[in-house]
């Protein structure tokens, strides 16, 4: 039971600082959404990858596919264009893998 709870823990810590993540830079780039539409960034992207990975496998075309759905799923949920989400989710994969070093983060691009 305690491995459950640890990973309950780690998950809920990892989508936490995911979204904040998520929040400050779509902040930089002039979004106005609240914190709640960054932690349901962080959740989709989190399924999203999950989901892909699963079906597909690990690997490169299994990235892009989610990747991509990622994509439209910014789009929407910040009602931006694809160029746009294109360049956040660049710069939210750079942030998030420069905190990663440093503490736990989800897994893809979030």
């Amino acid at each position: 039971m305690a491995p459950i709870i640890g990973t309950i823990l780690m998950f809920v810590l990892a989508l936490i600082i995911s979204a904040v993540v998520i929040f400050i830079v779509t902040r930089l780039f002039g979004e106005t959404e609240d914190i709640k539409t960054a932690i349901i960034a962080a959740f989709i992207g989190t399924a999203i990858y999950t989901v892909i990975y699963y079906l597909i496998g690990q690997g490169l075309i299994a990235a892009f596919i989610a990747g991509i759905v990622w994509l439209v799923a910014l789009q929407k949920l910040y009602t931006i264009g694809w160029i746009k989400s294109l360049i956040i989710a660049v710069v939210i994969w750079i942030v998030t893998s420069i905190v990663g070093w440093f503490l736990p983060v989800l897994t893809g691009p979030v």
